[in-house]
């Protein structure tokens, strides 16, 4: 005769573990424009996440963030919250090559399926998304809303849609001012992804690395030949 077990028992015991917190603790990144999630920001989050808006518009969120979380008692001193932006990049060596592939991507959509998006994001609730909206108001002319700062994105998904356009020189400015704004993280992508990430890898990061606004943390590792024994032959010489 086997004891009998109940239900509550048997699901904690599948659950090992699930109690304990994780060492360490990940940060809590949160986003939103509404009253409502601007006071759960304030309270909970450790970064404050906002989708790419011109920098006035930026520094004003900003503010408001720091101002209710202060009302909680939130400073500097006493857990302070960091912010952040979410954007895309779209960056070539030069800024005619930028724009162009920024057309690119414009022309490939059928002008229908703009139509189609739009109607429904429109229905959307969300504070963000009417502001994103507005960045546009679902036309396809005159989509720089800001110096290298394109809301073409926005025009066929939701959520984050604007992206930094121009050559990298150009690119690294705005996220320059964009930083100075108060913004210390940078949550960024790109189409196609991987190639993205090499162009902003390879043309962006070591400008903002010479302004002294990016440094490189991973340990540094010395690469040795591929060629075997190629040590042994330069010492031979």
């Amino acid at each position: 005769m086997r004891p009998s077990t109940s239900p509550a028992s048997t699901s904690r015991s599948s659950r090992p573990g699930s109690a304990r917190l994780p060492d360490p603790v990940p940060d809590i990144y949160f986003g939103g424009s509404s009253p409502a999630a601007g006071k759960v920001a304030a309270e909970h989050a450790d970064v404050y996440l906002t989708w790419g808006e011109p920098p006035q518009a930026v520094a004003e969120k900003i503010a408001w963030i720091r101002e209710l979380a202060a009302a909680e008692g939130r400073g500097p001193d006493h857990r302070p919250i960091r912010f952040g932006i979410r954007m895309h990049v779209i960056t070539r060596d030069t800024s005619e090559e930028a724009w162009a592939e920024a057309d690119r991507l414009l022309k490939g959509i059928d002008p229908e399926t703009i139509k189609q998006v739009q109607d429904g994001l429109r229905r959307s609730e969300s504070e963000g998304q009417r502001r994103m909206l507005d960045l546009h108001s679902g036309r396809t002319d005159d989509l720089e809303i800001y110096p290298n700062v394109w809301a073409g994105v926005g025009l066929v998904r939701g959520g984050a849609g604007t992206a930094l356009v121009g050559s990298h020189e150009e690119v690294a400015d705005r996220i320059q001012e964009y930083a100075a704004l108060g913004l210390d993280e940078f949550v960024l992508s790109a189409y196609p992804h991987l190639e993205g990430a090499y162009w902003f890898g390879e043309g962006v990061l070591p400008i903002l690395a010479e302004r002294g606004l990016w440094k490189d943390e991973r340990p540094q590792r010395h690469h040795s030949s591929s060629v075997p024994f190629a040590s042994v032959g330069r010492a031979a010489r």
